[in-house]
């Protein structure tokens, strides 16, 4: 009788607080293989819950993004967050998304539109592939910023910026491998992420990577967003319009892009690796 009522208390106390359930998926984006590509996080609302606790959900997460999906009128609301902060542009996120709507929620359009920070983007499935239609960034030349020497451990033959990128360039596939670097370093500089990219051997006409130790990604295995600004260089570099793209990160991942003059096209593969379910406090 006593343990009876004592369970009762301890319902009432736990009534006393608002809790939630959102249901989670885990993808590794830009590979067709489990423990390859980037894994970003995807998690499903009916309707916004408040910044600060997306940011810990994200921290909590700790993987390089979340995406938080939230229903619209003939499209989806998407905000993607890094364990530290929210950012305005992610492609590995947003193809996880597409690939979590796609796979496990019974989409049926080939396109989803989605609502996000950097305006109106697109998903498209053709064949296996998902291709992310994203905007342009355009990169200008400039001096060696102090101190990145200093953090990428080589000197880089030339120097781009363009939006919160940084991109050095290389001479080939095999100085982006020798790059060692020093986050710290790194993190002091004024920009979001720094890139680092070359011609590839013959496999791929471009490789890169990236590293984004200033909002918690010392090294991200695979950056969707980075080749907005990759793609159209390339293109003008190798005068092709359609590449085919490698990130040599530890995990590695492929994209398949296309220059389209003011948009690019990024495409890849997806991978479930996680579904479950969130529970948390209202805050």
């Amino acid at each position: 009788m006593l343990l009876d009522q004592a369970v009762v208390y301890l319902h009432c106390l736990i009534d006393l607080h608002s809790y939630m359930k959102l249901r989670l998926f885990q993808a590794d984006a830009f590979s067709d293989k489990l423990f390859r590509g980037n894994p970003a996080a995807v998690v499903l609302m009916n309707e916004w819950i408040p910044v600060p606790l997306m940011q810990q959900i994200a921290s909590e997460n700790n993987l390089s993004e979340t995406a938080f999906l939230v229903p619209g009128e003939g499209l989806y609301n998407l905000r993607w967050f890094t364990p530290t902060t929210e950012v305005a542009l992610c492609g590995h996120a947003t193809l996880a998304a597409a690939h979590v709507l796609f796979r496990h929620m019974g989409y049926k359009d080939a396109r989803i539109l989605f609502h996000t920070l950097s305006g109106m983007l697109s998903v498209t499935l053709e064949n296996e592939l998902l291709y992310l239609d994203f905007p342009v960034t355009r990169l200008q030349s400039i001096p060696t910023p102090k101190g990145l020497t200093a953090g990428l451990g080589l000197r880089p033959y030339e120097v781009l910026h363009g939006g919160e990128y940084l991109v050095a360039m290389y001479k080939d596939e095999n100085e982006i491998q020798k790059i060692a670097p020093d986050f710290m370093v790194l993190a002091r500089l004024p920009y979001l992420g720094i890139c680092v990219t070359a011609a590839g051997s013959g496999e791929v006409d471009f490789v890169s990577r990236f590293f984004a130790p200033a909002v918690g990604i010392p090294e991200d295995p695979v950056t969707g967003s980075v080749h907005t600004a990759l793609i159209p260089y390339w293109s003008a570099r190798l005068n092709k319009k359609r590449l085919l793209a490698r990130q040599v990160s530890l995990r590695g991942g492929s994209l398949h892009c296309e220059f389209l003059d003011d948009r690019v096209k990024i495409g890849g593969m997806a991978v479930t690796y996680l579904e479950g379910t969130i529970t948390t406090e209202l805050v």
